[in-house]
């Protein structure tokens, strides 16, 4: 056991009163509902019983989980800076790569900061454009931003309306970042359901966004089910003004996972989160809500899927993938209570809210993904703290697979899993409850590893950097990329 564990393990033994059970029933039933405001908002906050309370008070006195906004981490992990919110008041998103900078999604718009310097990250700009949830990634000089909130239209100066409406505006927003100091808005696309996450699929002309993107209700006009597919953006990257939708797959002919009641607890299939792309081996990965796919993508406008598996006993709902290096390992999340709800705890257990470890065995179209084990974070975490399995990517160390993950209020977890049957955490960063009393949503949406040290972004307190020295992790230093969008996840061996 190592001297970090040795120092802050924790045996907690809390009762949880039947209001937290009642609360993360309703989560439950309510499906994937996103915890998170319009833009412009905080993560809403809710009262928890005087129970929860005080066991929350007197876990912080006891020393067994850290303080309100106090900062703890492992003896092998660094918080070097956290850069607080600015001109951008919503919630804190996604996060993307390119050189010297880094790209911080906002659901008032985006931030890019340069970090050329990782101790001291220093604004470039920050662009207003409202529309959750603003997931952003880059490919060259152009920017990409999903917006997944009803609009009145498609300018960044739109403002929200019922998604009742039938002049609503949803979809996919392109921006020329050739000057990083003063980006520049050049194109939309309007998809249906509008855009949650989209992944980019690079082609030598041109890129492609599988947009992903889900139905919440047969109320809204430009959402109707079904809703078993993606749609496919085709971007030319001389006339990205001329970017289309030029498909929508359909990935669930039979409609997917049916969820609850036939399967109580699992979210309905009707369409899918995240898809993570591997170029280089010509796979995507799906997590689509009830399912977990994977895809032959070796035509990017035309995707297959090869092979699809439920876990309709532990995963709610399907959230977001990531590959190993060689190729031959999937890691799925679940986002139980949809990110809004207190799940790292003993009660919920080390099955649910988790990561599943999927193995790839046999070749080419006849590749299966077979399950191994469940990852989730060994720190119980305060009833006032949401925290589930979120965005996360791999840290790139040769002969090993390791991956560094966010847990919204659960913090940075880095974790091994070169055994899937026995993954393992190694480092971690996390701070204490935003609040003793009160459930307050916050924690880190995405943690990636960029050029030897770790990047995340706070719904609620900011930007951080992280570094790790670890003899485990140490080779990864030596990897140096020029670009980074996880959901496109790259070749680390070249």
């Amino acid at each position: 056991m190592t001297s970090w564990h040795i120092s802050r393990v924790r045996r907690r033994r809390w009762g949880v009163a039947a209001a937290a059970f009642g609360l993360l029933a309703t989560f439950l039933a309510a499906g994937p509902a996103v915890a998170v405001p319009e833009p412009g908002g905080e993560p809403g906050s809710k009262r928890v019983s005087q129970e929860q309370a005080a066991d929350t008070r007197a876990a912080i006195k006891s020393g067994e989980i850290p303080g309100v906004d106090e900062i703890v981490t492992s003896d092998n992990v660094r918080h070097l800076v956290n850069i607080p919110k600015d001109a951008l008041k919503g919630t804190n998103s996604d996060l993307a790569f390119q050189g010297k900078y880094a790209f911080a999604g906002n659901y008032d718009g985006f931030r890019i900061f340069d970090i050329s310097n990782p101790k001291a990250p220093k604004t470039v700009s920050q662009v207003l454009c409202p529309g959750s949830q603003n997931d952003i990634s880059v490919s060259g000089d152009l920017l990409f931003l999903s917006t997944d909130s009803s609009r009145s239209d498609n300018s960044c100066t739109s403002t929200t309306q019922p998604a009742t409406e039938k002049s609503s505006w949803e979809g996919m927003k392109i921006f020329d970042i050739s000057d990083k100091r003063n980006p520049k808005y050049v194109a939309a696309v309007e998809t249906a359901c509008g855009s949650h996450t989209h992944t980019l699929v690079p082609d030598r002309r041109d890129v492609y966004l599988y947009v992903s993107s889900y139905s919440p209700s047969e109320s809204f006009p430009d959402c109707q089910p079904p809703h078993d597919g993606i749609s496919i953006i085709k971007v030319p990257r001389k006339a990205p003004q001329k970017a289309a939708t030029v498909d929508f797959p359909v990935l669930f002919p039979d409609g997917g996972n049916p969820g609850g009641p036939t399967n109580p607890g699992v979210s309905k299939t009707t369409g899918c989160h995240d898809i993570t792309a591997f170029p280089k081996l010509k796979l995507a990965a799906g997590a689509c809500m009830g399912d977990g796919i994977l895809m032959d993508v070796s035509r990017p406008a035309a995707p297959k899927v090869i092979d699809r598996v439920q876990d309709n006993v532990n995963f709610a709902f399907w959230h977001s993938a990531t590959f190993n290096e060689r190729g031959d390992k999937v890691v799925f999340t679940d986002e139980l209570g949809g990110g809004g709800a207190a799940t790292c705890n003993e009660e919920v257990g080390p099955d649910r809210g988790a990561d599943g470890i999927y193995d790839l065995v046999g070749k080419g179209d006849k590749r299966k993904l077979v399950f191994r084990s469940y990852y989730k974070i060994p720190r119980h975490q305060a009833d006032t703290e949401n925290c589930v399995a979120h965005n996360g990517s791999l840290i790139p160390v040769k002969g090993r697979d390791i991956m560094v993950q966010a847990w919204y209020q659960g913090g940075v977890s880095i974790w091994d899993f070169t055994d899937s049957a026995k993954p393992k955490e190694i480092g971690y960063f996390e701070r204490g409850p935003i609040s003793a009393d009160t459930m307050v949503g916050g924690g880190s949406w995405s943690a990636y590893y960029y050029n030897g040290y770790i990047y995340s972004n706070d719904l609620v307190k900011g930007f951080d950097v992280l570094r790790i020295d670890d003899r485990r992790t140490d080779g990864a230093k030596k990897v140096r990329m020029d670009e980074l969008n996880v959901q496109t996840q790259p070749d680390y061996r070249h």
